[in-house]
């Protein structure tokens, strides 16, 4: 039964999938026939059928990847203003690029007011889209109901992360471990749709798994930091039993000359397209209270090394007139009005390009953090040192997947997915992904008041 559910929803995704590109690339095509191509025959470029088609099927392949990338068609997985922005931003690149390309051909500017009026449907079209998508999938696909085992780390953290989903998951029953696996077992034999298991011991919790994958029992598992670091493994074949090989590096040579090639191209060609934007911001803050422009801070990148961070202040000038190391608050007080303008539009990082350009930094990695707040998490978490296996980023998995206020565990984790699982094509992914979380809320939401940093008081993360 549960199978024949999980067919259903892929077709009725697949069927709605489909339904939006064929509609947007409809649009394409009718704004090609109607007006592009008659330009270009007046320009005396013809286009016959085999070219027409070529420039359809390129404009359905890249709106294709990209919807696929940025998750645009992840029905009931994102939430509905996620998929929007994700088919938003798919729609937006895809048609500055057939600009680009049909300009190319014309070897001249061309109009782009038929371009524009299809991008203004199109995001209609996403929109009604969208809501209808998500519409039917919550009604034929009710919450998931599930059993949650925990052990002895509170729940109150992965209770309202669940919550935050109301329109996917139902957590109808919390038991803990030291109820028994017996009695777990027994109570997964009533009705529930899948488990969820929170932090209990390893011995424990492969027994459930077990037990669940014999029966075919859906399971949630939040992964300790050795699974993520087995997950990032080369399989190997030398023998007749698997081996899985974590090496002692973590990137090959040819990785990191191939990471240091990109970011030098990179924010050579973003420093000179962003310093018009970048002096407007420096004025912008020099006028706001006399202040210096630049923040500069000690924070550490690839084995420890301290290096000095470059920001367009946002704060006051005397914000940690303490002396003590803090992440901004979601209220801060201690951040000036062109602060709070220029650190939602992200604008106060664009000085770390030139950290980039010299080699402290690279475009993507592990956030650097300071000296200090690495102390306090390594107290808790010596594991915290494993992020600086690779040189520290302007972006990375863990700003792409989590949020600003992230906990430093569940921050690790994602830095070591990354670190485990590297590719340049990661990368280049990540760095297409980093512009959605440009336009993403809670991407920059600070911590709560009372915090220092990302590390709840009340909870202490446990060590495996």
């Amino acid at each position: 039964m549960v199978r024949k559910q999980d067919t259903a929803r892929r077709l009725i995704i697949l069927f709605l999938s489909v339904l939006n590109l064929a509609a947007q690339v409809t649009g394409f095509a009718l704004c090609w026939f109607w007006y592009y191509k008659p330009f270009m025959k007046n320009r005396g470029i013809e286009f016959w059928i085999k070219g027409d088609l070529t420039l359809i099927a390129v404009y359905v392949v890249i709106l294709f990847l990209l919807t696929r990338m940025y998750g645009g068609t992840r029905i009931g997985y994102l939430k509905t203003w996620e998929v929007f922005l994700s088919q938003l931003f798919s729609t937006l690149i895809v048609n500055v690029m057939a600009y680009a390309v049909l300009a190319l051909m014309a070897t001249k500017v061309i109009p782009a007011k038929e371009l524009l009026i299809l991008t203004g449907v199109q995001i209609v079209w996403v929109a009604v889209w969208t809501l209808c998508s998500q519409k039917i999938y919550s009604l034929l696909f009710p919450p998931r109901k599930l059993l949650l085992v925990s052990g002895d780390r509170p729940t109150e953290d992965i209770l309202t992360k669940f919550a935050s989903r109301p329109d996917k998951y139902l957590i109808s029953r919390c038991m803990n471990i030291h109820e028994g696996i017996v009695t777990v077992c027994e109570e997964l034999e009533k009705d529930y749709e899948g488990l969820v298991i929170w932090d209990i011991p390893t011995s424990e919790r492969n027994t459930l798994l077990k037990y669940c994958y014999g029966r075919s029992i859906r399971v949630y598992i939040m992964p300790k930091i050795p699974d993520v670091l087995v997950k990032g493994t080369e399989e190997m074949h030398i023998f007749d039993t698997p081996i899985y090989l974590i090496r002692e590096y973590a990137l090959t040579v040819e990785q990191r000359v191939a990471k240091r090639i990109i970011d030098l191209i990179c924010s050579l060609i973003l420093i000179v397209l962003t310093s018009p934007l970048m002096l407007l911001t420096a004025l912008a803050v020099k006028l706001c209270d006399g202040g210096p422009v630049l923040y500069k801070q000690i924070r550490c990148t690839l084995g420890r090394k301290e290096f000095r961070i470059l920001k367009f202040r946002s704060m006051r000038v005397d914000a940690e007139k303490d002396g003590v190391a803090r992440l901004a608050g979601k209220k801060d007080d201690r951040i000036t009005p062109v602060g709070h303008v220029i650190r939602a539009c992200r604008l106060d990082e664009l000085p770390q390009l030139f950290n980039i350009l010299k080699g402290d930094m690279s475009f993507i990695g592990p956030r650097p953090e300071r000296p200090q707040i690495i102390e306090q998490y390594e107290k808790d978490m010596p594991e915290f040192a494993f992020r600086m296996k690779v040189k520290a980023g302007l972006a990375g998995y863990a700003q792409v997947y989590g949020k600003y206020n992230t906990t430093p565990y569940d921050k690790l984790k994602l830095d070591l997915t990354y670190i485990e699982n590297y590719s340049i094509w990661l990368d280049l992914k990540l760095m297409l992904l980093t512009l959605k979380i440009l336009f993403t809320p809670d991407a920059t939401e600070g911590v709560n008041a009372g915090q220092t940093t990302a590390a709840k008081a009340e909870v202490k993360e446990k060590k495996k």
